[in-house]
């Protein structure tokens, strides 16, 4: 599925095919080189293009190692997609080693797991990965429904391609170790954009966004993808650098056969190679007697084996030695050589000069300033690196932008931060989807869809108004304003209003005897502070509870039919945890008081309180989650029927039935070993492993539960979908009882 989508083609493409590269007078290629690595007069000058390709471009790698074995020197580069980023490496002074090294590490799931590091996200939109939400984010607008340009946004991907750049920051190309051109594609124009200067990330990004695959890169207006498109193996680039001798290595996906081309998705992908041969023909038909070609022979390594690197890397240095006697013509002294090479691996010092002004470009709905207070990199501070890639996937995190990048502009007397936040073009109302399902094979099954609809940036502080609904077994609505008070948005007032119908199943030690139907409304509004480890409210509620007796015995029956509601609220979420549905690092916290009053017109006088946390850590891919759950009263005052703890089920005190411990206390620990079985790419992959757990649930509703230290245990194996997580359990409890369980979604 993943190699699907990344040789997926945007139907934008289709406009663009036979079109010959240009180079745009804005960035054209300039046929100028640095001094420093200018060739000896006695000798020709040798320039390295490098094809496109994908993951196949991993070849390039190995093709560079046998030039470096032969003495081969190297005056210019010009790549194109991969090629682009093997280039760029090696012209900002990475050596083979190291880039083997780099290359080896990389797979899908660093190159395009799409969202930054969770940590990195707002803790609004952390809680949206507690709701099995399915598929992508659907935008609202006058022009009905839409959905990114992208499977994946291109974030992740940049933050490791400046692990590639040996050159970090702006530069202009023939001021690198190497002069180097990289080439896009403009998707408005359908024209060749050589880069010439730049972000070196950011213009490794534009030239492999694989159109439908990885989102358009915004560069100076220009809506830029992979540069197969027009100058998939950019030769006349590199003539233009003044080149008197091409190496060119063409690592470009040959055409389907007839018996492949099955289905949409093969014949789009068939229509892309064929747009990229046209260019890759006419390329190499301008090559000359003197220059040399390198085509690697990759068999069924597809542009998307980013998993495989490793294997592809050799099949371009076995490709480069069967040339070897053309290139060893080519080659120079050794003394000569290692001075050139000396020269070329020079680090570049990063200028950590101070910027006098951040500045955002083009924002039409979120506030500039909002957007700087989640920086950490500030006006006249030294520019970090790391902090600033860091700020980059926090920009990301809010949720506002489709892509993030930045240039730093020098003009007379003011250095400037040019952030090129790109705002989500579906944006700014958002629908999402999702559902739920669990079942324990013995009857109890339950099924809910969920709806999320949000409206933002309704005013220049960022007011957002959230409404979730449910539907299956249980019915629920809630509905809130979140108005930040001040542009940084630490501090904000939430109205909200909730209503949820659902059945209490109550137990007499295994035996179900009794359902409950509970309707609860409730309308309050909180004061809260929302910082980078969590967010903590304090407000007041109030309501009303009707509980009935569905099915069951008469002296089950309520007491209060109806009761009303008034209570304040106090509640604490800390959420460092790395992810939500397989933890394997980090910590998570969450805390609630709810204090009933009669002083502020509730029936009953009450105060009920719950805590849990969970602290995951790994060792490869053996990773342990310990987590702890605990909740009771505070005084005297008994809690009510419907708001005791209801315990039981798969991960909450395997081997009971989902929600047969029922009781007006809850104190419960596991302790859960899980092993990763296999790596999933854009997913989190498939896990087996197990729980032990220990609980006790006090002063039972009904006598004749279980009320003692329960002790439990449970095998499982999991899988990360894309329509969430789904495991298949067993769970048994030293008391007896026992129970297989199904779930997709989050089972704790």
């Amino acid at each position: 599925m993943t190699n699907r989508l990344l040789r997926s083609v945007a139907a934008a493409a289709l406009s663009i095919a036979a079109v010959m590269p240009v180079q745009p007078a804005a960035l054209a290629a300039t046929a100028g080189d640095s001094s420093q690595s200018a060739p000896p007069a006695k000798r020709p000058k040798i320039c390295l293009v490098l094809s496109g390709g994908g993951a196949r471009g991993a070849a390039h790698v190995g093709v560079i190692k046998v030039l470096e074995e032969y003495r081969i020197p190297i005056d210019c580069i010009a790549g194109t997609s991969m090629g682009a980023v093997v280039g760029a490496a090696y012209a900002t002074g990475m050596s083979v080693p190291e880039m083997e090294q780099v290359v080896a590490a990389m797979s899908v799931e660093l190159l395009f797991k799409e969202k930054p590091p969770r940590q990195e996200l707002t803790m609004r939109r952390k809680f949206d990965d507690y709701i099995n939400f399915v598929g992508p984010e659907i935008g609202i607008g006058g022009d009905g429904a839409v959905i990114g340009k992208g499977v994946i946004s291109g974030v992740q991907l940049e933050t490791v391609l400046r692990r590639l750049a040996k050159a970090p920051g702006y530069h202009r190309f023939d001021e690198l170790p190497i002069p180097f051109r990289a080439v896009a594609t403009d998707l408005v124009t359908g024209k060749a954009v050589v880069f010439d200067e730049g972000e070196i990330a950011n213009v490794m990004r534009a030239s492999m966004s694989v159109p439908g695959a990885v989102a358009p890169a915004e560069f100076g207006g220009m809506m830029l993808v992979d540069g197969m498109l027009t100058g998939n193996l950019p030769v006349e680039v590199a003539r233009a650098m003044g080149a008197d001798i091409v190496i060119a290595v063409n690592v470009g996906t040959p055409l389907l056969k007839r018996e492949e081309l099955n289905g949409i998705i093969g014949v789009a992908s068939q229509m892309l190679s064929i747009l990229t041969e046209q260019n890759v023909q006419a390329s190499l038909a301008s090559l000359k007697p003197a220059d040399v070609l390198i085509s690697p022979e990759l068999g069924d390594f597809s542009t998307g084996d980013f998993d495989n690197l490793s294997k592809i890397t050799p099949l371009g240095e076995a490709a480069a030695r069967k040339v070897v006697d053309r290139l060893a013509q080519l080659s120079i002294p050794a003394d000569q050589y290692a001075a050139l090479r000396a020269r070329q691996q020079v680090a570049m010092p990063a200028d950590l000069r101070p910027v006098d002004e951040i500045r955002f470009e083009n924002l039409k709905r979120v506030n500039p300033q909002t957007a700087q207070a989640v920086m950490q990199t500030q006006p006249g501070q030294p520019v970090d690196q790391t902090a600033l890639d860091d700020d980059m996937r926090r920009l990301y995190g809010t949720g506002d932008f489709e892509h993030v990048n930045y240039r730093i502009l020098d003009t007379p007397g003011n250095r400037v931060l040019s952030v090129e936040a790109v705002e989500k073009a579906w944006g700014p109302d958002y629908l999402r989807l999702g559902m739920g399902l669990s079942s324990d094979f013995t009857g109890q099954t339950f099924f809910n869809l969920v709806g999320s609809y949000r409206k933002t940036w309704i005013n220049s502080l960022g007011a957002e108004w959230r409404s979730d609904v449910q539907v299956g077994s249980n019915l629920s609505l809630r509905s809130e304003f979140y108005q930040p008070l001040n542009a940084a948005g630490a501090v904000f007032i939430a109205p909200s209003v909730y209503a949820e119908q659902r059945q209490a199943n109550v137990f007499s030690g295994g035996d179900r005897i009794a359902v409950y139907d509970i309707v609860t409304g409730l309308a309050g509004v909180d004061l809260g502070y929302q910082g980078s480890y969590g967010v903590m409210r304090l407000g007041i509620a109030g309501g009303s509870v009707r509980q009935t007796l569905d099915t069951g015995p008469d002296y089950l029956q309520p007491r209060n039919s109806h009761v009303d509601q008034a209570a304040v609220v106090l509640s604490l979420k800390l959420d460092q945890i790395d992810s939500v549905r397989f933890p394997r690092s980090g910590w998570m916290g969450d805390m609630q008081i709810f204090a009933s009053s009669r002083d502020l017109g509730a029936d009953l006088t009450y105060t009920r309180w719950s805590a849990a946390g969970r602290f995951a850590h790994s060792f490869g891919d053996h990773t342990f989650n310990l987590g702890v759950t605990a909740g009771g009263k505070v005084g005297s005052e008994p809690l009510p029927g419907y708001d005791q703890f209801q315990w039981g089920g798969f991960l909450r005190q395997s081997g009971y039935a989902t929600g047969q411990l029922l009781g007006s206390s809850l104190r419960y620990a596991q302790l859960m070993y899980f092993h990763r079985i296999y790596r999933g790419g854009l997913l989190e992959g498939a896990y087996g492993g197990f729980s032990l757990e220990a609980g006790k649930v006090g002063t039972p509703l009904v006598p004749g539960n279980p009320d003692g230290l329960l002790k439990s245990m449970s095998l499982f194996v999991a899988a990360d979908s894309f329509l969430g997580p789904v495991y298949l359990g067993y769970g048994r409890a030293q008391a007896g009882p026992g129970s297989f369980y199904f779930y997709l979604g989050r089972p704790y």
